[in-house]
């Protein structure tokens, strides 16, 4: 569809000023340059067809809902900020809940929902480039919601917990559900009182109400993936503090025994230093506070959730600091730099798996030379191991080990082949200027051609591009 020249928007605007209708609203003739049209149920990413949609960017999600541990019922709202990237009939949003009401621009809106896509058709079409806010009003019991597969939002009775990936915004708020939008996240969750309430970036304002409830509000000003934006709820023992310059919040559940409380906290505490280092290694750290939280809950999984990521309780102190790290390497390599699309996940997970191996080797453990060495010792030519296309794994192996550890192994073998210096050159260039964008794999690739000077085709080819073990050669950094 053809865009709408500066001069045409200015006369639509005045025009709509004028006329006293809703703003970036069109006129009712507007010609057929602003025709407006449906955005895309989807935003194109294949592995997950319905993920996202088109024809707008958010800004901003103001979320305040209400969870009821008796029923496990969330109710709430959701405005979203946005601005049309086309000339909207009607446009799409992502929720599983089910959906009560609905306005554009303060005024109401019909709508359809299945199961997973929220259809908003507003009483006047968005112009083109318009500012608008959709408030959506639903209500739900989210742990019990499945859909595609995925039952993604946890309540034991005592806590609950809006983690997961790469799915979790549609079961408490409406959104536009993929990582390539990105947007600031302003979350107020009602409570009864006696649970903490725990939420990405600062904490704006804690009040208790007259009816037994305390509500939370959170902000991160930072514009974040849908699925890096959390919520949680439950008997939280809290610990606030600065270290090495940096706030943090320590939260860590009740429901766990006392003696594990305190080793979870103590586990916590070494965030900020960690924190510290990666800074040291890959550039400024970009969320200002950090911290972490640990639930009784067991997921089987820990969570990059950005500025505080969530933890099981896991196990011995080794493990706890490699997990720590891996997190915490995300918010630079996963939540500053989020993935394009999901084939590119390597990115993510490769890229934290290594800063183990680099944060171990400063820190008086094995080398991640040595670390390369002996994971490719350990599986031979012909090995399952091997069998994944690292650059495009399948929605079904976004999460498989390979992806991790050949995901470092790429990342260390290209520090062989290039050089310690360059390639810290890269890292720390990468995420200079890809910080806050979507990114893909091909463009990482470019970027080391350029920071190292050499055609890399053939390298990125053997290990993340095809199946198979790559050969023991100085040109795949094996030498």
């Amino acid at each position: 569809m053809p865009r709408t020249s500066l001069a045409r928007l200015a006369a639509v605007a005045s025009l709509a000023l004028v006329a006293g209708a809703v703003p970036g609203a069109l006129p009712a003739a507007s010609g057929a340059d602003v025709t407006p049209s449906p955005g895309a149920a989807g935003v194109g990413d294949s592995y997950f067809p319905q993920d996202g949609n088109g024809g707008y960017d958010v800004a901003r999600y103001v979320i305040n809902d209400r969870y009821r541990f008796a029923t496990k019922t969330l109710t709430g709202s959701t405005r979203v900020e946005a601005t049309a990237t086309q000339a909207l009939s009607r446009f799409n949003l992502d929720l599983v809940l089910t959906p009560t009401a609905v306005t554009v621009n303060g005024v109401a809106a019909s709508f359809t929902h299945g199961s997973h896509e929220l259809v908003v058709t507003p009483r006047t079409p968005i112009a083109d480039g318009a500012a608008f806010t959709v408030t959506v009003h639903y209500r739900g019991r989210p742990a019990a919601i499945k859909y595609g597969g995925e039952k993604p939002f946890f309540d034991d009775g005592t806590e609950m917990l809006a983690i997961n990936e790469p799915h979790i915004g549609p079961w408490w708020f409406a959104v536009n559900d993929h990582p390539s939008d990105r947007a600031a996240y302003d979350v107020t969750m009602t409570v009864p009182q006696g649970k903490q309430v725990i939420s990405n970036g600062r904490q704006v304002e804690q009040r208790r109400l007259h009816d037994g409830l305390s509500t939370w509000h959170w902000a991160i000003p930072q514009h974040i993936a849908p699925y890096q934006a959390f919520v949680v709820a439950g008997p939280y023992r809290l610990e606030r503090g600065t270290s090495h310059g940096i706030p943090y919040l320590n939260a860590v559940s009740r429901q766990l025994p006392r003696n594990v409380q305190d080793s979870a906290l103590t586990a916590l505490r070494k965030s900020s230093a960690i924190v510290a280092w990666e800074a040291s290694q890959y550039g400024h750290y970009p969320y200002g506070v950090t911290g972490g939280v640990v639930t009784a809950i067991d997921t089987g999984f820990a969570l990059e959730c950005a500025s505080r990521p969530v933890y099981s309780w896991w196990g011995s102190a080794r493990q706890q600091v490699g997990v720590e790290v891996h997190e915490l390497a995300h918010q630079w390599f996963g939540d500053d730099v989020s993935v394009a699309k999901w084939r590119n996940i390597w990115l993510n997970e490769g890229f934290a798996t290594y800063v183990e191996w680099a944060y171990a080797e400063a820190h008086g453990g094995p080398s991640a030379e040595s670390t390369l060495k002996n994971y490719y010792a350990t599986w031979p030519r012909g090995d399952s191991f091997w069998d994944l296309t690292i650059s495009n794994p399948g929605p079904h192996h976004l999460f498989a080990y390979p992806v991790y550890a050949r995901g470092a192994m790429t990342l260390q073998a290209l520090r062989h082949k290039i050089g310690k210096a360059k390639f810290a050159t890269l890292l720390q260039q990468w995420v200079k200027t890809r910080a806050g964008k979507p990114s893909a794999s091909y463009q990482f690739e470019r970027l080391a051609e350029q920071v190292s000077g050499q055609d890399l085709d053939a390298f990125f080819r053997a290990w993340i591009k095809t199946t198979g073990r790559p050969a023991k050669t100085a040109a795949n950094g094996l030498d």
